[in-house]
């Protein structure tokens, strides 16, 4: 047996595995419009496993009619937040329920290691679970002048948001998006990455089961630039949340620009790693292996630039490298994987491309190829580069891979500087003991979100985004809620009415009021 025949016998493959994925629309499975259809690979074999339905205009019409009709017709906008919230947390119990599953088939679309892909989906979970108890806790502002004036803020449901998710921990960004939407009660259409459209294709049976009533979640397959470009251009689809590559987000901008949307968007990153000399070696090297190469490397907060202080440099270059050389690759499947295989060929060719550039820019000091024995798939080594130069396309541009780029600084003042030095901001993760530099340096460096001596551990209250090219707009905790609703401010005057009086005079007499001291004085407190 060949070495690819003994990979292609490795290969796992879930039971009932579909062979084809519709669209869900107003409580249906519909093919497209126009029938047409588009591959489905796995990313072990690169073998074409199912067809989806390519959406296109007509079908996100559809959907978009779907969801606007249950907006305005429908009850969910109109019940109670309690309501609403028993629905959410009984879906946040089916995905528990389903975690094995859902990782299963997570790994099998996207070649996450099967261990990560089952944190995702317990994730998925807790985001519903979150936003669930988020909306009945939900207060809003009032604002009193006593015995004159109450005012206070009305928050109501926008309509249809369109929803277009990565394809990097699918069914987890997707829950992230679904849940503050459908709980702040708007109508959804969703459109997932092509490259991943297993697991959306089992929101629809979740959300059937957990009673959400029809036509609130729609679900349209694609590609970007038709089902994706349909619903950004959408007049009845008053707000776009994407996740992607800020090129893309460019594009989203402009076309949503004359509508006026509401648009979130989290794009690339760049992160930096800026580990210090009195830091916790142990830990710092611990925490930014994990951190560029867990998720296969595809995440967008991935600390893929580390900077060193040159004391302790040529130390952990040399440890930083031997612990990336022990990773383990494997099958997406196996337990012991940690780093499984890149999700789809067109990919996997970018980020061997970036291998092949950061040969030229940069000491080679762990991976660099493919991993001996895996002849066929999208399987890169953990790879290391050091001595990168900051203008070297390795230290600027977003891999989205298991590749890392380590640069020395000398000063701390430097070392903000090649923090800085990119057109992203998302996140930034600093180790050093100094609590002053600590504090100073997270507030001074260009990123929407710091961690401090830690890996990236998330907190939902938290606000999540980036500045600069890496998005914008911030969700998570109420600021979601503030995406997902329109804030109005409702008056209410409770004692004489304080009115500029207008006309009242005859032609001869004055109004005995001055009403430009009225205008001038628009707070009755």
């Amino acid at each position: 047996m060949t070495d690819t025949a003994i990979q292609t016998a490795r290969r796992h493959v879930p039971a009932d595995l579909p062979t084809r994925i519709q669209h869900y629309i107003d409580g249906e499975f519909v093919d497209s419009a126009d029938g047409d259809t588009f591959d489905v690979l796995d990313p072990v074999s690169n073998e074409v496993y199912l067809q989806a339905a390519a959406g296109k205009k007509a079908d996100i019409d559809k959907a978009v009619a779907a969801a606007r009709r249950a907006f305005t017709d429908g009850p969910w906008p109109r019940m109670l937040p309690r309501e609403r919230s028993r629905v959410l947390h009984r879906i946040a119990d089916i995905v528990e329920s389903r975690d094995a599953r859902l990782a299963e088939l997570e790994s099998f679309d996207s070649g996450l290691p099967i261990t990560q892909a089952l944190g995702q989906a317990r994730r998925a979970a807790e985001n519903f679970r979150f936003f669930a108890d988020l909306i009945v806790a939900q207060a809003d502002d009032t604002y009193k002048v006593p015995g004159r004036q109450i005012n206070y803020v009305n928050r109501k449901p926008i309509g249809v948001a369109g929803l277009i998710t990565p394809w990097n921990t699918p069914f987890m960004l997707e829950s992230w998006k679904l849940g503050p939407a459908l709980a702040t009660g708007n109508t959804v259409v969703l459109k997932p990455a092509e490259f991943t459209p297993l697991s959306a294709s089992l929101w629809a049976g979740i959300f059937e089961e957990a009673g959400l009533p029809k036509g609130v979640f729609n679900l349209v397959n694609g590609l970007g630039e038709d089902a994706g470009d349909a619903l950004v251009k959408h007049p009845d689809v008053p707000l776009i949340s994407f996740t992607g590559e800020s090129s893309t987000g460019q594009l989203i901008f402009g076309n949503a620009a004359p509508f006026l949307k509401g648009l979130s968007m989290e794009l690339g990153g760049k992160s930096p790693a800026v580990v210090f000399a009195d830091a916790d070696l142990d830990a710092a090297v611990d925490a930014t292996i994990f951190g560029v190469f867990s998720l296969n490397g595809e995440r967008c907060t991935a600390g893929s630039r580390i900077l060193v202080e040159r004391g302790i440099y040529d130390e952990f270059v040399s440890r930083y490298a031997a612990q990336a050389g022990r990773v383990k690759v494997g099958y997406p499947h196996d337990p012991a994987t940690e780093v499984g295989a890149l999700v789809h060929p067109e990919h996997y060719d970018k980020v061997v491309s970036y291998i092949e550039i950061g040969k030229t820019e940069g000491r080679l000091v762990a991976g660099g190829g493919r991993p001996e024995g895996f002849e066929t798939g999208n399987f890169v080594e953990p790879t290391v580069f050091a001595d990168v130069s900051p203008d070297a396309r390795i230290f600027q541009e977003e891999i989205f891979g298991p590749v890392v780029a380590i640069t020395p600084f000398d000063t701390d003042a430097e070392a903000l500087e090649l923090a800085n030095h990119t057109k992203y901001g998302l996140a930034a993760y600093i180790w050093t003991n100094d609590l002053k530099r600590a504090h100073n340096f997270s507030q001074a460096v260009e990123a929407g979100m710091v961690w401090l001596n830690s890996n990236n551990v998330r907190d939902l209250r938290t606000p999540f985004g980036g500045v600069k090219a890496s998005g914008l707009g911030h969700e998570g905790g109420y600021r979601s809620i503030d995406f997902y609703t329109d804030q109005q401010a409702v008056h209410i005057t409770l004692g004489e009415v304080h009115n500029p009086t207008f006309g009242k005079a005859g032609p001869s007499t004055g109004s005995g009021t001055d009403p430009a001291a009225d205008l001038d004085d628009p707070d009755p407190r």
